[in-house]
């Protein structure tokens, strides 16, 4: 029997996980003008704009946020072959020198992160890279780690974990299920 999906967050836990990273940024950087945020496409790049309003909201700090497609970048099969050079990307400032918070909404075997990580050092020199992701499921891959996490979700093995937001799917929810 296929286990029901269950939503682990719903969309006022998921805004107070998004409040909490930005709370945890604004403490980490203690205002720094150099921090960035980066989005990887599609829904961290929504979250990076949650917590770039979040934190002008309540810590009246403006962070800049860019967005990143990694898909040319990915090892796994899971990206579009091409030039990486010609991703979809829009980051309206140089990297070198910032402080970029990499954000995307599930960390789970470190293979996005990766491919993020390798298409940053391509577009410059940043001072430093963290990373912010939504849900931390665990079981890498690779040696990453998160340094915001909104929640940490211990998934059945075969289960997966979905990212709702409302700028893509209607409505704001975390959901372990078999499929969407």
């Amino acid at each position: 029997m296929t286990p029901k999906p269950r939503v682990v967050l719903d969309a006022a836990a998921l805004a107070r996980s998004v409040r909490r990273i930005a709370h945890e940024i604004a403490e980490r950087s203690d205002g720094a003008s150099t921090v960035v945020l980066v989005g990887v496409v599609r829904r961290g790049a929504f979250l990076a704009e949650r917590i770039a309003a979040e934190l002008a909201r309540t810590s009246q700090i403006q962070v800049p946020v860019g967005t990143l497609d990694i898909s040319s970048y990915r090892d796994d099969g899971k990206g579009a072959p091409g030039d990486p050079r010609l991703l979809a990307r829009d980051i309206p400032f140089v990297l070198d020198g910032k402080r970029v918070v990499l954000v995307d909404d599930v960390l789970y075997t470190g293979r996005t992160v990766r491919a993020a990580l390798d298409a940053l050092s391509d577009l410059g020199r940043a001072e430093s890279i963290q990373l912010a992701v939504l849900v931390d499921r665990g079981e890498r891959e690779l040696p990453i780690r998160a340094d915001y996490v909104g929640k940490n979700i211990e998934a059945p093995a075969g289960q997966r974990v979905y990212v709702r937001l409302s700028e893509v799917d209607g409505a704001d929810a975390v959901i372990i299920g078999n499929g969407k």
